[in-house]
């Protein structure tokens, strides 16, 4: 998909964020809930995270130059890792100001106007996020689905919101407020750790999901019938582009044009099978040893 259809995506988004958190601070006057207090703070990291990704989906769309020849793919995990750590700081605030009420009580009012407003901006939160998360899968986009998990988190913060005005509503009490708002504060906590933690490890290069990775065996398996083997197979992704490297190696008499097809048929079949993806092929001979020694990623001698 072109990217200015993805970036249209991640306007959309931008709009629905600024959309939702104007209801919610208006919930949030209203009513005086610091659970709905909570779902606000979390609606301002939905509009930083939209900008991230507006910026990052066109940054790693720009084409590879001279000081970045493998292209700028990785620069979506940027913004994937910056809004895990947005949620992570916006938890932390809803734990502090959850605690805070729990010692110094504050009576909710007018609940059944927050909850209808809190009703509608759980509507467009999951709507958008099942959006962007299938669009994003669809297109291999990182940011996009980081973003989409995001809304999705929203929206069950606001759920755990709108149980937590219900119950005061039937109870009177008023601590369900705070309680409900440390419970969100912790679930915002863990989705803002997987989404920095998933960033981390792309700007690390690890390798294809062990179903792709045995996928690539499988077929440097099937040239064996022709006399090659081949070992330091080596795979990553880089957001949307997968990077597989191998060598091959072959009876030291064959010719340099017939390896060369070898190769080039090698290298179609996994293209054919994983889709974007740029495959590194060296060619050796059976017969060398210093082939045998060249599997590590330092070659020592």
């Amino acid at each position: 998909m072109a990217t200015t259809t993805l970036t249209r995506y991640a306007w959309w988004s931008l709009g629905v964020a600024v959309l939702t958190i104007l209801l919610k601070l208006t919930a949030y006057f209203m009513t005086g809930s610091v659970g709905l207090l909570s779902d606000a703070l979390e609606s301002v990291v939905n509009i930083l995270g939209a900008v991230l990704a507006l910026w990052m989906i066109a940054l790693a769309a720009k084409p590879p130059d001279e000081d970045h020849a493998y292209g700028h793919f990785k620069a979506e995990y940027f913004s994937s890792g910056a809004e895990g750590l947005l949620i992570i700081g916006a938890a932390l605030s809803i734990l502090w100001e959850s605690v805070n009420r729990l010692v110094y009580p504050y009576p909710i009012q007018s609940i059944p106007v927050g909850l209808l407003i809190s009703g509608v901006a759980t509507i467009l939160n999951l709507a958008m996020g099942l959006w962007l998360i299938r669009v994003g899968r669809l297109n291999e986009s990182v940011s996009l689905q980081a973003n989409g998990k995001h809304l999705l988190t929203d929206v069950w913060t606001t759920v755990g919101v709108i149980v937590g005005l219900l119950a005061i509503q039937l109870t009177g009490q008023v601590w369900w407020d705070p309680v409900l708002g440390l419970i969100m504060a912790l679930h915002i906590l863990w989705t803002g750790y997987q989404l920095a933690r998933g960033a981390a490890l792309g700007l690390m290069d690890t390798a294809l999901p062990e179903a792709e990775r045995k996928a690539v065996c499988d077929i440097l398996e099937r040239y064996k019938n022709e006399g090659a083997q081949y070992h330091a197979l080596r795979t990553r992704q880089s957001g949307v582009r997968r990077f597989v490297s191998v060598h091959v190696l072959v009876p030291g008499d064959w010719t340099v044009h017939r390896g060369h097809q070898l190769l080039e048929h090698i290298e179609a079949d996994i293209r054919n099978m994983l889709g974007t993806v740029t495959v590194f092929t060296h060619l050796e001979s059976l017969e060398d040893e210093s082939s045998w020694h060249d599997q590590e990623l330092d070659r020592t001698f």
